[in-house]
């Protein structure tokens, strides 16, 4: 498939490319934490809160409100989900990696055509946001040797525990964690554990 640049004008639906802030220390913490072969993701992770870029994206990215700020890292070159917050999520990569993304109006009845799916690459140390209304997950690496290393910067509380509710529409079924409504691909890990079916067509390999 192609791959766009986030400097292109098809990212524009998608996300947009975050101005004046400093990377080296944040990503100079990433690359302390050891790499796994599969992929790993916690939501926030203390080294690299503390790092000076942590104040500026509470104030300016997200407008005050409290943050945390993780990562997901490892080895990935597969689609296998989507999901989408009610917020937008804001990656900043130790290297180049590549986004998989859709749009959360071409759900249908509960289910994203993979055929939708369009990727972007993200250059090394720049900060991107993608908008609440983009799907997303996992990055993937663009060389299998470096892997990829992205912070995750999320609403503080996103990603833990999936609220204790009684579902009352459609939609709260795809719900996986606090601030995470997932769509799975039929192949995926996520959907033999239970998650809710929602992506048809190919599962997308960009190796």
């Amino acid at each position: 498939m192609k791959i766009y640049s986030i400097y292109d004008p098809e990212f524009k639906a998608y996300g947009q490319v975050l101005e004046g802030y400093d990377t080296k220390e944040l990503c100079a913490a990433m690359m302390k934490i050891e790499l796994p072969e599969a992929v790993n993701y916690e939501p926030g992770i203390a080294s690299l809160e503390a790092c000076a870029i942590f104040q500026p994206l509470t104030d300016r990215a997200y407008g005050g409100m409290p943050i945390q700020l993780g990562m997901c890292w490892g080895h990935n070159t597969k689609l296998n989900c989507l999901e989408y917050h009610r917020d937008s999520e804001v990656n900043i990569g130790t290297h180049d990696f590549v986004l998989l993304l859709a749009k959360q109006d071409q759900i249908v009845d509960g289910v994203v055509d993979t055929a939708l799916v369009k990727a972007f690459r993200v250059p090394a140390g720049v900060p991107v946001e993608v908008f609440a209304t983009s799907l997303h997950y996992a990055p993937c690496h663009v060389n299998a040797e470096d892997g990829f290393r992205v912070a995750v910067v999320l609403p503080k509380g996103t990603n833990t525990a999936k609220p204790d509710f009684a579902p009352a529409s459609e939609e709260d079924t795809w719900m996986t964690a606090r601030n995470k409504w997932l769509l799975a691909h039929p192949e995926s890990a996520e959907a033999k554990s239970g998650a809710h079916i929602g992506l048809k067509g190919e599962n997308i390999d960009i190796a």
